[in-house]
């Protein structure tokens, strides 16, 4: 039973990198620092709108002590259309005053630095870790992750860290940064939270649909 869940789970791999093979992170970031705000701001906000605030921030406070030193008014002011903006711009300035008092302005490379950080939890260090230093702490569960693993079975646990915790167990650790990219691309173009286009999925025949609603058709009108 064990060996043929780790082929179906092999050839879901297999084919969400045949399917996306550009498969990334879609924010936008040439530093780890540009990549640590990004993923700070983009907590319940969509990467397009992170994308498009981020430009002018980035020009404007290029290191850690820029945003430290910055007045939080002015921080908030950038960030006004980004949602839940004054929270994230206090937790930038914080995050980034401590990156200068502990860490010389670098953002650190270890899981137990990072989640220290003023709004950072584990998933935006693992987004970090994976993409700014090539360094696979963990898997990156966010609400894509989370709905295409109860769909397709490969856990039934409810919670980010508990899903995080099953996926580490059962996917190769070089797969993991790969692995969240892969769901959150198949989440975002096919495996849609409301009426996933079932009839074009790659995966159709490896998934058991858990919590799809019956109505949905499995082939095109």
């Amino acid at each position: 039973m064990k060996e043929a869940q780790a082929d179906r789970l092999s050839e879901i791999i297999l084919r969400l990198r045949a399917a996306y093979p550009g498969a990334r992170c879609e924010l936008d970031f040439r530093t780890p620092l540009e990549l640590l705000v990004a993923t700070i701001l983009s907590a319940q906000c969509t990467d397009v709108l992170v994308n498009k605030v981020t430009p002018a921030l980035f020009q404007k406070y290029k290191t850690a002590a820029a945003y430290a030193a910055a007045p939080l008014p002015e921080l908030e002011e950038m960030l006004r259309r980004i949602g839940l903006y004054r929270a994230k711009a206090k937790n930038i300035k914080k995050c980034c005053q401590v990156l200068v008092e502990k860490h010389a302005g670098e953002v650190p490379r270890e899981m137990d630095a990072l989640v220290e950080l003023a709004g950072v939890g584990r998933k935006t260090a693992n987004v970090v870790l994976g993409n700014a230093f090539g360094i696979d702490e963990g898997i990156v569960v966010d609400t894509h992750v989370t709905r295409l693993s109860h769909r397709l079975d490969l856990t039934r646990q409810t919670t980010p860290e508990k899903i995080e915790a099953a996926l580490v167990r059962r996917v190769p650790r070089p797969e993991w940064t790969l692995f969240s990219h892969l769901l959150i691309w198949h989440g975002r173009r096919r495996c849609r939270a409301q009426r996933p286009d079932c009839p074009q999925c790659e995966l159709l025949d490896l998934c058991p649909r858990r919590g799809v609603s019956a109505k949905t058709p499995l082939q095109k009108a």
